[in-house]
């Protein structure tokens, strides 16, 4: 009897303390109920032949403006991306406040009342709000103008991000969860966009024009959860995420940034260690998140592998070409990854040794879309969606760039059949065309090479 009444109380504690830790665990989920992508007008597509007429506003040399037309057509990028409005205006690239505040406003209003009305959630609902857009600082921030725009609680919890780069997005998602462990049945916002009206580069440094090439206008607002109660609900849940920063590197810190050219023109600069440092970011950021996202069965293969060919080369004198390499597929159904620039894709896929089916997402939406910075990773898990290629259990692996210099990537866990086309609906059935080759790359590209700088001069004398 004595010993049933030590045991008792112990038991109960036990099994108190086990709960709590369960309960604890089951607070701590990071759901996506639901993301809506910004689609500006189809009167702010760019094409090719517009593109080129903006660069001739910036009085380049004719070697220039033929290389930053070759950049163009066969960047990846298609004929309808889209840019700011004030592009299509007299003022050109000349930007006003008005430019930027109405860039922001159209998408945040456009993409918010559309997620709202979605999910039925309200906007006094919302307990935590995060924006993040690197290269534009309005006073009030960004997040005080939603909040003002729709009339949220007093005691929201709000975050203005800037400076990440096109990593920036999963930083949202980044601090979110942290928020969630602490902070119980909660709704969260996180918008990631990119200001493009007010940052075009009006020198002549070819390695900072580069970038009037590749960003696009676009944003995304996704709504976030850890509601238990709304996990039927969810699209999606975070399994984990991994952030790797090498800013400790003068080399990674200095090789993509906003700086003065020698005539006091800001932009954003380029440098040739970009794709040295992005790879180390990526074999430094894989390295910590594959334990987490991989079968055992899989790493204990890639360390066999690794340690046979080791010892191949040490005792017999045996080389091989290929090194091993771990096998993502094995933990991983889709690949979302940034499409930063052909070359990015290109990159990605041989390090982690893809099929052109796994980078099908990233390529369609660098074509379609452009670089539209944090936010493209969010076009890229639409294009997925609209395929109708995300089952219930299938596992998404994100992977970000930006400056700084930043790797990140995390895991989502699909939590039912999806199929919402979103805002691939006008065009899904048009993917992938049968060629991604620009209509003007025969006109100022190398396939045309003997007439091209001919009909480049006529072309800017006229």
């Amino acid at each position: 009897m004595m010993l049933l009444l030590l045991v008792c109380p112990l038991l109960v504690c036990i099994l108190y303390q086990l709960y709590k830790f369960i309960d604890q665990k089951r607070n701590q989920s990071c759901y996506i109920l639901e993301y809506e992508c910004f689609k500006p007008p189809d009167d702010r597509k760019i094409s090719t032949e517009f593109a080129g007429e903006i660069m001739k506003r910036c009085n380049l040399r004719l070697e220039d403006y033929r290389f930053l037309l070759r950049a163009i057509v066969s960047s990846g990028i298609g004929e309808d991306t889209y840019a700011p409005r004030n592009y299509f205006s007299e003022r050109g690239t000349d930007s006003r406040l008005s430019d930027n505040e109405f860039e922001m406003d159209e998408f945040f209003t456009e993409t918010l009342d559309k997620l709202f009305s979605k999910t039925g959630v309200s906007p006094r609902d919302i307990d935590i709000l995060v924006v993040n857009v690197s290269v534009l600082t309005l006073v009030p921030s960004l997040t005080s103008r939603i909040i003002n725009h729709y009339k949220m609680r007093e005691d929201i919890k709000s975050f203005n991000i800037s400076g990440m780069g096109c990593s920036a997005s999963l930083i949202s998602i980044n601090l979110v969860q942290n928020l969630f462990k602490v902070h119980r049945n909660k709704f969260a916002l996180v918008l990631t966009t990119e200001a493009i009206a007010p940052n075009w580069y009006n020198g002549t440094e070819r390695s900072m024009i580069l970038t009037n090439c590749l960003f696009r206008c676009g944003g995304c607002s996704v709504l976030l959860t850890n509601k238990p109660a709304l996990q039927s609900q969810a699209k999606f849940k975070l399994t984990c995420l991994v952030r790797t920063h090498l800013g400790a590197s003068d080399e990674a810190h200095t090789c993509g940034r906003q700086q003065e050219d020698e005539k006091g023109n800001i932009g954003f600069f380029l440098g040739k260690t970009l794709p040295k440092t992005a790879t180390r970011a990526l074999t430094e950021n894989l390295r910590d998140i594959a334990p987490k996202i991989m079968p055992i069965t899989a790493i204990i293969r890639y360390v066999l592998h690794v340690n046979i060919q080791k010892i191949g080369a040490k005792y017999f004198n045996i080389r091989v070409k290929k090194r091993a390499g771990l096998n993502f597929k094995a933990g991983v159904d889709h690949f979302c990854l940034h499409p930063g620039g052909k070359a990015v894709i290109e990159g990605v896929q041989r390090s982690l040794r893809l099929a052109d089916d796994d980078m099908e997402p990233s390529r369609m939406t660098l074509h379609r879309f452009g670089n539209t910075s944090a936010s493209s990773l969010w076009y890229v898990l639409g294009y997925m969606e609209a395929k109708k290629r995300l089952k219930k259990g299938d596992r998404v692996l994100m992977i970000g760039f930006g400056s700084g210099f930043k790797c990140n990537s995390c895991m989502w866990e699909v939590l039912r059949d999806l199929d919402d086309p979103n805002v691939w609906e006008d065009c899904i059935d048009n993917f992938p065309p049968k060629s991604l080759l620009n209509p003007y790359i025969a006109k100022y590209g190398w396939i045309n090479e003997e007439n091209a700088e001919t009909e480049l001069q006529a072309k800017l004398e006229s």
